[in-house]
């Protein structure tokens, strides 16, 4: 019998499975406490969308009736406070926050409110193309000491107008 139907899980479950806690506490609190804001999109649920693991850390996207944000496990921070993670596709600013049952965890808003999705597919279709577009390098090969230490727009960042202009 395999780890996994042992109930065990392998470490390339690890991801999916927090994912999935963090979507079960995100579930609760949209029941207890925002079902009735105005900022609730009834037509959506909460789904874990793309977990993974980059260099040691779990990260993937969390979709809600009221955001869509990337979130990974911190360790240590204050709440509120930002912490800036590199991915693939550049570094990004995230807020520390906590949630009952889950330990910290460090939130990039995509979107909030959600109305601009007609469906849970088409949520579920931007967070899918969110999560590559994070794990993919940009195809410009310009050394390090180019980067920029702006930040990025994360809507530009979705519809793919991060270009830089070049000469």
């Amino acid at each position: 019998m395999t780890a996994a139907a042992a109930g065990q899980g392998t470490a390339e479950d690890a991801p999916a499975a927090w994912g999935e806690r963090l979507a079960c506490a995100y579930r609760e609190i949209g029941a207890r406490t925002m079902r009735e804001l105005p900022i609730y999109h009834d037509a959506l649920t909460v789904e874990a969308v793309g977990f993974t693991c980059f260099q040691g850390r779990t990260i993937g996207i969390v979709i809600t009736p009221w955001f869509m944000n990337v979130v990974t496990p911190v360790e240590q921070g204050i709440a509120g406070s930002s912490v800036t993670i590199a991915l693939p596709a550049g570094a990004f600013a995230f807020t520390i926050g906590d949630i009952a049952g889950i330990r910290g965890i460090a939130s990039c808003s995509l979107f909030s409110p959600m109305f601009e999705f007609e469906d849970m597919a088409a949520a579920r279709t931007a967070a899918e193309a969110a999560m590559a577009t994070l794990m993919t390098a940009p195809d410009d090969a310009a050394p390090p000491a180019r980067k920029t230490e702006r930040a990025i727009d994360r809507r530009a960042f979705l519809r793919g107008t991060l270009a830089e202009s070049r000469p």
